[in-house]
């Protein structure tokens, strides 16, 4: 098992149809291999907490403007807050992705920077960018804005679009946000070899629901 490697991982599971048993099974391969964090929808926070809260260092992730990111600022903020009251310690918000596209960074500032808010003092921000959906020039825009509006994290995808993560893109990202900012890999991480291709290219947490599999040497069979 490559216990360093394990300590990177949001254990992830955020398929609408996971149960509440699926998800106390997260919670506790969670524990038994030190995952980073757990990372579930905003509805099953609160059982996660509860699970984990004899647990300090696995912490409890969820998602924001999920997975299509076009909810407004207020919508999202109020949704990290809620996620925070019921236990959430790091939220990963879906930007804005036609505003990107349409240039429309303003929106897309006030979009990141809203969560930002609300979780300032409370918890890690991580914005994710969809990045299987834009241009270069557009994900370097995404991590600029990102950085400006204070987030603690850059992610690459929902695992719910056209494509995952890309040992390229988490070079770009980690190129433009510099050292000081988290760069998380999310979509099709399955194995031990390509999560060590994304910590070499730069990315400080990878999003996973295969983390068993993956500190354990396995290929997984998953789509996120």
């Amino acid at each position: 098992m490559s216990k360093s490697i394990a300590n990177l991982i949001d254990h992830t599971a955020l398929k609408p149809d996971t149960t509440k048993e699926q998800i106390e099974t997260l919670c506790a391969e969670a524990k038994e291999y030190q995952f980073a964090s757990v990372c579930v929808n905003p509805t099953w926070v609160q059982l996660a907490a509860d699970l984990l809260k004899e647990s300090a260092n696995v912490k409890v992730c969820t998602v924001i403007g999920f997975p299509l990111g076009a909810s407004t600022p207020e919508v999202k903020a109020f949704e990290a807050a809620n996620a925070i009251k019921n236990g959430a310690t790091e939220v990963d918000m879906v930007i804005n992705i036609a505003a990107l596209i349409d240039k429309n960074d303003e929106l897309v500032g006030r979009d990141i920077r809203a969560v930002v808010d609300a979780a300032k003092g409370k918890a890690l921000t991580k914005v994710i960018m969809e990045t299987s959906l834009l241009t270069d020039e557009e994900k370097v825009r995404a991590c600029e804005l990102a950085v400006k509006a204070g987030a603690d994290y850059v992610k690459t995808s929902t695992g719910f679009s056209t494509g995952g993560a890309t040992a390229e893109d988490i070079a770009l990202m980690r190129k433009t946000v510099g050292p000081n900012i988290g760069v998380k890999a999310s979509g099709g991480v399955r194995d031990l070899k390509g999560a060590k291709e994304m910590v070499d290219a730069g990315a400080t947490r990878i999003g996973a629901s295969a983390g068993v599999s993956i500190v354990n040497g396995e290929q997984a069979k998953t789509d996120y």
